[in-house]
């Protein structure tokens, strides 16, 4: 796969996949972004996503977790936030947009350009909690991943 360098790549590189593949990339783009979660709940999920073995029924409750604990974590807009429990809010929302079924996506998207988007929120959010910038963003780690 040639080298991406920007969204515009990586989104018609995505668009290529079969959506089995999508999935499983957006599986990978939540991986990059586990450490901002200590959720034992979402772990498991991303865990079990990653199973070579898993079948559609575990990635169904897998998903059903990772929906459950986006929904949980939503913070509501107008009130103050906490970047770290909003930064996990987007992991779980993350691994749930990789995992959800292919109904949701109809014309609009795909699970991996959703998660890579989720993805990078997760990540805004973690630098807002701690201040602190980072030599290698989200999207760039998200251009590899796609390219390899």
């Amino acid at each position: 796969m040639p080298v991406i360098t920007n969204d515009s790549e990586l989104r018609n590189a995505i668009d290529a996949l079969s959506f089995d593949r999508q999935q499983a990339l957006g599986i990978r783009f939540a991986e990059s972004v586990a450490d901002l979660t200590a959720d034992a709940r979402l772990k498991r999920a991303l865990e079990t996503a990653l199973a070579p073995g898993a079948d559609a029924a575990d990635r169904t409750e897998a998903y059903k977790t990772a929906k459950a604990i986006s929904i949980a974590t939503y913070t509501v807009c107008g009130h103050d936030t906490n970047w770290a429990e909003q930064a996990e809010h987007f992991v779980a929302a993350t691994l749930g947009a990789a995992l959800a079924p292919a109904d949701q996506f109809a014309g609009k998207g795909n699970p991996a350009w959703k998660a890579a988007m989720q993805a990078r929120m997760a990540r805004n959010c973690a630098m807002i909690e701690t201040g602190e910038g980072m030599a290698d963003t989200e999207s760039q780690r998200q251009y590899r991943l796609a390219g390899a």
